[in-house]
């Protein structure tokens, strides 16, 4: 499930044949001259992006909704709300507090939290629960999987996990949380595994976050230090204008 971050990249995804695509809350805000956090773009800004990735793409989509834009249970529920209003397939919520000093909700706000956001959800929306202890400096697997079946049994649909440091800690989580389908992003720390792998380890569904938008700004500044010593030769394998503007809707 890859993450698209504009209108080009979301047709291009889609012509090479993939089923759903998920919103990027990085490739968005970074596109925007922004940081990465829900109080730089905000519940409306967010929705309307990953509604223009399924409108343009005809495709399944999860937008990438950060924390629910703001720390109540009824914020959460208002963004459930705007996600089922703009027609995506699903929507991700952390338990994140948009707050460095106090990265990650306690346990049970959290848990209450994805409990509401779940009951707002149910048959309606797909909902992915996430914990995003390890991103932010808080390593403790056996905390990550405490929230994940306690988001599971209020209700969530999908389970994550960002940032888990290999596949023994992912193969974990799926146990625990099973039968819950498991969302990773690549693989573990240590590296990307081939899909087989993650297949094999009982993982259901794989994104991209923002890696995609980063590989993408890793070839414009691969071409940049080829212009800066004046090579123009640096096209490859791009396509052409006209074959985006093909992709575009008449």
């Amino acid at each position: 499930m890859p993450n698209p971050w504009d209108g080009a990249s979301t047709l291009l995804l889609k012509r090479e044949g993939f089923p759903a695509l998920a919103s990027t809350s990085a490739g968005l805000a970074f596109g925007l001259g922004l940081p990465d956090a829900a109080a730089a773009l905000g519940r409306d800004l967010s929705v309307q992006h990953a509604a223009m990735i399924a409108r343009l793409s005809g495709l399944p989509v999860n937008g990438d909704l950060e924390d629910g834009f703001g720390p109540a249970p009824e914020d959460v529920v208002a963004t459930v709300e705007a996600s089922i209003a703009a027609g995506l397939a699903g929507l991700g919520i952390e338990d994140t507090t948009a707050d460095p000093a106090s990265p990650i909700h306690d346990f049970d706000h959290a848990v209450a939290r994805i409990a509401a956001a779940a009951k707002a959800a149910k048959g309606r929306i797909l909902l992915t629960a996430r914990t995003d202890n390890f991103l932010h400096g808080r390593p403790d697997l056996d905390d990550t999987i405490r929230r994940l079946v306690a988001f599971a049994e209020v209700g969530a649909d999908v389970l994550y996990a960002p940032g888990l440091p290999d596949m023994a800690s992912i193969e974990a989580v799926v146990r625990a949380v099973a039968p819950r389908p498991v969302n990773v992003v690549f693989g573990p720390r240590t590296g990307p595994v081939p899909l087989a792998r993650l297949e094999a380890a009982g993982v259901k569904r794989v994104s991209l976050g923002g890696a995609l938008y980063r590989q993408a700004m890793g070839s414009l500044v691969s071409a940049a230090r080829r212009l800066k010593v004046g090579d123009f030769d640096i096209m490859g394998a791009a396509p052409s204008s006209a074959e985006i503007t093909a992709l575009l809707p008449r």
